[in-house]
C-alpha cells in the first residue's frame, strides 16, 4: 500500500535501466519517498494517473500520456545502432517477410510499434502480428518470425537456432540514420508543480546515480551475470553500448519515431515533448 504523503518513484525492472537505478536510494532523499518496481503496464498506468509521481517508463507509454507528463532531462535508455536486446528472429531475411506472420511479445508497445514502423515504412511489408508469450521455440512453431525483447532476447541471442536475427536498433539506424530511445524518465505534471523541490532532488539523485553506475559497472555486471547468466565480458559490452543520455541526438530520433507512429495511426495524437527543469518547462525542438 502506497503511503499518501510519500513521493512515489517508478522503477522499470528491465536490466537495461540498471545503471541509472543501481545507486539510487529513496531512503537517502530528504523527504519520505518510496520506489515501486512493477511490470511496465502498471508503471505506465500509475504515471499517467499521477499515483506514481516520477520515474522511468517506456517511450511509447510516455507518448500515450504525454499531455500529462514532462520529461526529466538527460536520462533515457537509447541506442545509436544495435541495442542487442530487441531482436527479430525469422526464417528468412526480415525484408522478405512480406505478408507473413510475426509473433510479438505482449510486454513492450515501444518495440512492437518500432517493428511495425520498420516493416511498413522500410520494407513496404504488411505482416500479420500475433501476440504470444516470450518463448522463442513456441513462437516460431506456427509463425515466420518472432520479436523478443529484454532478457528473453538476450538469452535467445546466445544460442544459434539457425534463424536470421535482426537487431531493431541497428535496422532503425540503418534506415533513418537516427538514434532510437526505448525508455525515458518523466514527471507527472501535477507533481512537477506541487512537489517542485522533491522532483529537483530526485532529478539530481538520478543524475548522480547514472554517473556512478556507468563509472562503476562491476557490481551491475555481477548482478546481471547472477540473475540472467552470460559472461562479464558480454554484459560490460552490453551496458557500454547503450546510451543513458537524452541530448539533442536522442530527442531527434525519438521525435521521428513518434511522427511515424502518429502517421500510421499507432498514436492517437501528435507528441510535443517537454523537458522539466527546476524553473520552467522547455519545449523540445521539432
Amino acid at each position: 500500500m502506497i503511503h499518501p504523503e510519500h513521493t512515489v518513484i517508478g522503477k522499470i525492472s528491465y536490466t537495461n535501466s540498471w545503471p541509472v537505478f543501481h545507486n539510487f536510494h529513496p531512503s537517502s532523499l530528504s523527504f519520505p519517498a518510496e520506489m515501486v518496481s512493477e511490470v511496465p503496464a502498471i508503471l505506465n498506468q500509475g504515471m499517467a494517473s499521477g499515483e506514481i509521481h516520477v520515474g522511468a517508463l517506456s517511450s511509447f507509454a510516455y507518448a500515450a500520456a504525454s499531455d500529462r507528463l514532462v520529461l526529466l532531462p538527460d536520462l533515457s535508455v537509447s541506442a545509436d545502432g544495435p541495442v542487442k536486446s530487441i531482436l527479430l528472429f525469422s526464417r528468412m531475411p526480415a525484408r522478405n517477410i512480406g505478408t507473413g506472420r510475426i509473433a510479438v511479445t505482449n510486454t513492450s508497445a515501444t518495440s512492437v510499434n518500432l517493428l511495425k514502423i520498420l516493416m511498413e515504412r522500410a520494407f513496404g511489408a504488411g505482416p500479420e502480428y500475433i501476440s504470444a508469450a516470450p518463448d522463442l521455440n513456441e513462437m516460431m512453431e506456427q509463425n515466420d518470425a518472432c520479436l523478443l525483447i529484454g532478457d528473453h532476447a538476450i538469452r535467445a541471442s546466445w544460442q544459434d537456432q539457425g534463424y536470421y536475427v535482426t537487431d531493431l536498433g541497428a535496422l532503425w539506424k540503418e534506415w533513418t540514420g537516427h538514434s532510437m530511445t526505448f525508455a525515458v524518465w518523466a514527471v507527472n505534471r501535477e507533481a512537477a508543480v506541487h512537489k517542485r523541490e522533491a522532483i529537483a532532488e530526485i532529478a539530481e539523485a538520478f543524475a548522480r546515480s547514472k554517473q556512478r553506475g556507468l563509472s562503476e559497472l562491476s557490481p551491475i555486471i555481477q548482478a546481471a551475470c547472477s540473475t540472467i547468466g552470460g559472461t562479464a565480458a558480454y554484459w560490460r559490452e552490453y551496458f557500454r553500448n547503450l546510451c543513458y543520455d537524452f541530448g539533442e541526438r536522442q530527442q531527434e530520433g525519438l521525435n521521428l519515431y513518434f511522427r511515424y507512429a502518429y502517421e500510421m495511426g499507432l498514436l492517437p495524437q501528435e507528441v510535443k515533448m517537454e523537458l522539466w527543469s527546476h524553473n520552467l518547462l522547455t519545449r523540445v525542438k521539432e
